[in-house]
């Protein structure tokens, strides 16, 4: 950032996204478009090839949970800062964004002037939430765990599976046997109509669990 210009890297699956963000930097003199990338993976190879100052991450990617995308950017650009851009300002993976790293949260119906300032803070070294993270997020996630049937156990270890975690690693990350694990998560697969963990977790997604 020696030019003072600040480099974005943009990461959603919609061009609808990019469209508006690709406006907004091109009528802001000292921000650039420094990429674009589609997933978690094509994420982690961009911020190696284009080196950003700011990440603009949706939180929901094809691939991968945006704290497990998180924390490959981070190790691959030590020095990039991560804003978690999203329509889903109550969802639970919010607070694991920022544990993992993430230097923001930016809702996408925000205004221009907002994205704009919100880029400017992070990249100066501010933590900028834009949403209240203590707000009826984790209600709502308990109300639909418990439309399910699921417990909060199940639905952590769902959230491990999620971030591409074996049941050795599960288990190892949350203190269980590797037996429980299984147990647990063959429990999840019968509750949520699944064959596998593929189509647990397209179910989970499908209902806004994940």
């Amino acid at each position: 950032m020696g030019t003072g210009v600040i480099r974005v890297l943009v990461v959603d699956d919609h061009p609808i996204v990019l469209d508006g963000v690709a406006l907004a930097l091109q009528r802001t003199s000292f921000l650039e478009l420094a990429g674009y990338a589609r997933s978690g993976r094509e994420a982690v190879d961009a911020v190696s090839q284009y080196r950003p100052d700011v990440v603009l991450l949706d939180l929901r990617l094809p691939d991968m949970l945006a704290p497990e995308t998180i924390r490959r950017m981070t190790a691959a650009a030590p020095g990039v800062k991560v804003i978690i851009f999203t329509a889903y300002p109550e969802h639970a993976a919010l607070a694991d964004a920022l544990a993992a790293g993430a230097h923001g949260v930016l809702v996408k119906d925000t205004e221009r002037g907002d994205l704009v300032d919100v880029i400017r803070r992070v990249a100066a070294g501010e933590r900028v939430v834009s949403v209240d993270l203590h707000s009826d997020g984790g209600i709502l996630v308990n109300r639909k765990l418990r439309e399910h049937g699921l417990t909060r156990r199940e639905y952590e270890i769902l959230r491990h599976v999620a971030m591409g975690e074996t049941n050795p690693e599960i288990a190892a990350a949350l203190g269980l046997t590797r037996n429980t694990v299984k147990t647990y998560l063959q429990r999840t697969l019968e509750k949520l109509g699944a064959r596998n963990r593929v189509e647990a977790l397209a179910r989970a997604n499908q209902l806004g669990i994940l």
